[in-house]
């Protein structure tokens, strides 16, 4: 953790946004798909002959299996953050689910972590753990650590991660201010 950050004194803009990406998520969602059309190969042109109770679990297995792989992993492909006046919004994935908005009044500081992994938090995605708190990791790398006044903390995992922490620090100094 750095003590000063670079720019920390220089103008912000009224709203940044900023996002993080994993393209490796997509072979994933890719495996998702295969399973699920798999299923679906399965229940139009099936030729078993053991029963039809095994081929409506193999159908169904196929089919469950590919679509909670597929919006699984397309759900956490990117996420997206965005800091106003008011508050931090995440937006996960393509629809923006989950999504997380958090007032600057909830929050008390704001840190630089350079190393957030996937290995750290149990996976990629939106994870919990008592005895970090709580994070949206879509990829290797640099990401923003929020302190609330709760006690609890919010990471994110986002592309040039410093300018989120300046940006934040300078709307909690000046809502301090008010």
């Amino acid at each position: 953790m750095r003590d000063h950050l670079q720019g920390e004194n220089t103008p912000h803009p009224d709203v940044w946004t900023g996002r993080a990406s994993n393209r490796f998520q997509w072979l994933l969602a890719l495996g998702g798909a295969a399973c699920l059309a798999l299923g679906i190969e399965l229940a139009v042109d099936s030729t078993w002959t053991s029963g039809i109770a095994p081929l409506v679990m193999s159908v169904v297995g196929c089919i469950a299996a590919g679509l909670l792989v597929l919006f699984g992993t397309l759900a956490f492909v990117h996420v997206a953050i965005k800091v106003d006046q008011e508050c931090l919004e995440v937006r996960c994935g393509h629809m923006g689910l989950p999504r997380r908005r958090i007032p600057l009044a909830q929050v008390a500081g704001a840190d630089f972590d350079p190393l957030v992994t996937p290995r750290h938090w149990g996976g990629w995605g939106y994870r919990w753990r008592p005895e970090k708190g709580t994070a949206v990791v879509v990829r290797r790398g640099e990401g923003v650590v929020l302190r609330l006044w709760d006690g609890h903390t919010f990471t994110i995992t986002v592309d040039d991660a410093e300018a989120a922490v300046r940006v934040i620090r300078a709307r909690l100094r000046s809502g301090a201010a008010r």
